[in-house]
């Protein structure tokens, strides 16, 4: 189990001229009253507690009297962009209930609660500091993931809806022993998320970065896990920082793994979830193909970091291939070519 606490501090990656043509090409950008900036300008805040009593490291922020109408006009239409395509019409019953922020982590965000008026049901949204690394890592889930992904970009804000589910840490902490859990299912879904991180370089898959979903079946549960942080894409060396298999805090899951799963089994799911990826490559390869080579591109890292991971991937799939690429987007782009190369010979064996 390897050990990543003395990470650096990725910066915020601005957006470049070709990344925005990208975005704007597919309906990712859009214009709204209010950008991050704007929300820095609360004049008070307080720390949010959970039911438990427990800190979340997020505070509710306040806002001067006189700008609270105007705000919640502003962050309930972005709400309407997310949701209905900007028809604010029927979304009149809506309001903004609080505005939390959260200093841990890269994107500062701040996470607004909206609720209607009439059955006091609610929703989440984030605005952070738009970061091209975050917006790669979202069109990348958005394109080879079996989730979509809705946000926008406008100017050098960032706006993503919220993802349903239970915390990684918080399941592990308060769900994993009990007795409804199907742990053979739980270590099948984590085997399939570490492939699909690994595949497309999403690294920082600690539990805290992503949640389980849980959806109820006619016999049984299935679980699926989903990334929520997206700030380390192709950003780190270390290959295994790709591999959520490595962290001390997803340990209690690789040990259902190991004690659940034989290796056939492991290797059979590693191969199903290549299949759903090539599948997806071959539904979107044209806007894959751009959002790739866009990426190649961009400075999203830095030159040890990328001559690390090359030399790591070409020892990890014993090939020089790696050796040629100049980027992270060009090394995504082999890591792909490598994963239906395997595919193919997998298959061309089974007949």
């Amino acid at each position: 189990m390897e050990a990543f606490d003395d990470l650096q501090k990725k910066p915020i990656y601005p957006i470049y001229e070709r990344l925005q043509k990208y975005l704007k090409n597919y309906g990712r950008t859009v214009q709204s009253e209010i950008h991050y900036q704007d929300l820095l300008r609360f004049q008070s805040s307080f720390p949010l507690y959970d039911r438990k009593g427990k800190d979340t490291l997020w505070e509710t922020v306040l806002y001067p009297q006189g700008e609270i109408e105007s705000l919640n006009k502003a962050l309930s239409g972005i709400y309407a962009q997310l949701k209905t395509g900007g028809d604010i019409s029927v979304m009149e019953h809506l309001y903004v209930d609080r505005v939390d922020y959260c200093t841990f982590g890269n994107s500062k965000p701040f996470r607004i609660r909206i609720v209607n008026n009439f059955n006091d049901n609610y929703d989440y949204f984030y605005i952070k500091k738009a970061d091209a690394s975050r917006i790669y890592g979202l069109e990348l889930e958005h394109i080879l993931s079996p989730n979509r992904i809705s946000y926008f970009v406008n100017e050098e804000t960032l706006v993503e809806e919220h993802i349903a589910g239970i915390p990684g840490d918080m399941f592990i902490k308060q769900h994993l022993s009990n007795k409804d859990v199907n742990a053979i299912r739980l270590a099948k879904e984590f085997v399939k998320f570490n492939e699909r991180c690994f595949v497309r370089l999403l690294g920082d898959m600690r539990s805290y970065n992503y949640v389980i979903d849980i959806t109820p079946d006619f016999e049984e549960v299935h679980y699926r896990i989903r990334a929520i942080d997206f700030d380390q894409q192709a950003y780190e060396g270390r290959k295994s920082f790709y591999l959520p298999q490595y962290f001390k805090e997803n340990y209690a899951i690789v040990e259902l793994c190991i004690k659940l799963l034989t290796p056939e089994s492991v290797y059979q799911y590693q191969v199903e979830e290549r299949t759903l990826i090539a599948k997806r490559i071959n539904a979107a390869k044209f806007m894959l193909k751009e959002l790739l080579d866009t990426m190649s591109g961009d400075n999203i890292s830095t030159p040890e970091k990328i001559n690390q991971l090359r030399n790591e991937l070409c020892y990890h799939h014993q090939t020089e291939a790696y050796r040629k690429c100049a980027d992270m987007g060009a090394i995504i782009k082999m890591s792909l070519k490598e994963m239906i190369r395997k595919n193919k010979i997998h298959f061309q064996r089974k007949k």
